[in-house]
């Protein structure tokens, strides 16, 4: 199959994922996209701008047998904007994150404009891809929400619609090269997450002031995606656990990005916000122990552990995740536990409730979705 992909935002996550699904699949892929910059004006003009690009491609020869997009492009204006062969394309849209439910400091400062151009993206897809279940769940309650409160022609039947051509489809992830043994030292702890505020780091340096008043030894990497306006808690953060910091800040490459999981014992979430968790995953299957607040999309990525997924969750307040760690700390401390053992007896057991997320697997998955698309929607 040849396939047109349409990113609007082609940055980050959104990129990542065209990258590592064109790099095994077994179908031909056109990516056009725009660098991700200043997203709300993507949003805006990402449909007039593409589909200028695509019907250029037209004109030259390129044809296609299905549309992939993710939940920045209005698709709905590009179905009228595009030639008549690219409209008809049978399409899906991705939703890495909404507009709905994305968090803003204050709901008052929410543009629902945004959130209505997710909505009509969706109704105009032929499939609906999210990255989690608790994605999809809190976005179609968010609208159905949004469309109640509509004065009238509200379209409430719009969501059953949706939900009905909805699926899971959660992004590749690489497999990592299995562990050596660990190297000597305090207990390491990883927080990887942009730094904003929906990913609560204000709970991680609470339980890490718990931890040093009970004299605790620790070592900690806290990195990330950062933007112009930094929570002022890593500020005082960074002065106030220096002695302890093995990374900080966003890792400029690939390859130290992956050297930070990979030094991890410990990988911690504190997010209120999340709707997969892809660096999370991530260091898990680098072989990270998960210590994951119980709620999101965690308990999902965990599920197939079942009631032995709960010693990795606690209940997302400091003084709880403190005494996780201190147990955790203790298990790898010579004076305490010896020889150390993290894991109790089974260290890959965290990297085999993540392996359904295998890239090659995953992408398989994603190839077979297309193929039963383009046979059963003609375009």
């Amino acid at each position: 199959m040849k396939i047109l992909a349409l990113e609007p935002y082609c940055g980050g996550s959104h990129k990542a994922l065209l990258d590592g699904i064109q790099d095994q699949s077994r179908h031909e892929w056109t990516v056009l996209g725009l660098p991700a910059h200043k997203w709300k004006w993507r949003m805006r003009h990402g449909a007039v701008t593409l589909a200028q690009r695509a019907n250029r491609r037209r004109t030259d020869g390129q044809s296609w047998d299905a549309l992939f997009c993710c939940d920045m492009l209005n698709l709905a204006e590009l179905r009228g904007l595009a030639h008549e062969s690219i409209r008809r394309l049978p399409s899906v849209v991705y939703f890495h994150e909404n507009q709905l439910t994305y968090p803003v400091r204050h709901e008052d400062q929410r543009d629902l404009h945004f959130a209505l151009t997710n909505w009509t993206t969706a109704l105009a897809a032929d499939e609906v891809w999210f990255n989690s279940a608790f994605h999809r769940d809190s976005f179609l309650e968010a609208l159905a929400e949004l469309l109640m409160r509509m004065p009238d022609h509200r379209h409430i039947e719009s969501v059953a619609e949706i939900r009905a051509k909805s699926s899971i489809q959660p992004p590749p992830i690489d497999r990592r090269a299995p562990r050596g043994p660990r190297a000597d030292g305090p207990l390491r702890i990883l927080w990887v997450a942009r730094w904003e505020h929906d990913k609560n780091p204000q709970t991680l340096f609470e339980a890490l002031e718990i931890l040093a008043a009970r004299n605790v030894d620790f070592r900690i990497s806290v990195i990330g995606e950062q933007f112009r306006e930094i929570p002022p808690v890593f500020e005082s953060a960074k002065e106030r656990f220096a002695q302890h910091i093995d990374r900080w800040g966003y890792q400029k490459s690939r390859s130290e990005y992956e050297a930070a999981l990979g030094e991890a014992d410990v990988v911690v979430s504190t997010a209120i916000h999340e709707f997969f968790g892809i660096s999370v995953v991530e260091a898990i299957a680098a072989g990270a122990y998960p210590l994951l607040p119980q709620r999101l999309a965690y308990p999902e990525i965990l599920a197939p552990l079942g009631p032995d997924a709960d010693k990795f969750f606690y209940d997302g307040h400091a003084e709880t995740l403190a005494d996780r760690l201190e147990t955790l700390a203790r298990r790898v401390d010579p004076e305490h536990c010896s020889p150390a053992d993290l894991w109790q007896g089974d260290p890959a057991e965290a990297i085999r409730s993540v392996d359904r997320f295998d890239r090659p697997h995953r992408v398989r998955e994603i190839d077979e979705r297309f193929e039963t698309l383009g046979a059963t929607k003609k375009p």
